[in-house]
């Protein structure tokens, strides 16, 4: 089987070149690995026995996805996170008990995939603890193939359009922003994000930043 390694951070790692694993519900019954590189990052929403800073390789964390429910409409979409091909992305593992595993994999469901927008996986993540474990991990890419994939905006365009949003969940800015600082907590920086930020706050100087429920 063809291995690919890509240099992270300085350090060689491998990973497997093989067929996604969808539908991770059917895999062997035990403790739950949940990978979030997005909102999950600062509102998991679930109980979690451990949670561990890791990577996952082969795919970027990216605005990609156009919001038509949590931060956004239809009408006035917003813009909110998928993992997209190519690179590698930082972000948490949660592990969960196997006792909860059907529990939390229905509200996974419930919360990320309202328009299916997403395609439900298991990927190898490489966990930041001092034996570099390698786990398999539940998570949700974006569809390229779906009407809500945005692919790779123009900046100035993820303004407009994060400016714009608002959804059930809350306004879109507060889902950048939250996200930001989360990955700021974790003590690493996502450059297109950060400067996503940037520009909201020169856009709105004056606007404190909202909580988030």
């Amino acid at each position: 089987m063809e291995r690919l390694f890509l240099l992270v951070d300085g350090q060689k790692m491998a990973s497997v070149i093989h067929p996604e694993t969808e539908n991770s519900s059917k895999s062997p019954e035990g403790d739950l690995w949940v990978f979030g590189y997005g909102s999950l990052m600062w509102r998991p929403g679930f109980d979690y026995l451990e949670k561990v800073a890791a990577r996952l390789i082969g795919e970027h964390r990216a605005l990609c996805v156009y919001s038509f429910d949590h931060r956004g409409t239809p009408e006035r979409p917003g813009l909110v996170l998928g993992l997209d091909r190519g690179g590698a992305c930082r972000g948490i593992a949660y592990r969960v008990a196997a006792s909860l595993r059907g529990d939390t994999i229905a509200y996974l469901r419930s919360r990320e995939q309202t328009t299916n927008v997403y395609r439900e996986v298991t990927r190898s993540v490489w966990l930041d603890n001092e034996p570099r474990e390698r786990v398999s991990a539940l998570t949700y890419v974006a569809d390229r193939g779906h009407v809500q994939y945005a692919g790779r905006l123009p900046l100035a365009e993820q303004l407009r359009i994060v400016q714009q949003g608002h959804g059930r969940s809350g306004n879109n800015r507060d889902y950048v922003l939250s996200t930001v600082k989360a990955i700021e907590a974790e003590g690493f920086r996502d450059d297109p994000l950060h400067q996503l930020a940037l520009m909201l706050h020169d856009a709105h100087p004056k606007q404190a930043e909202a909580p988030v429920a």
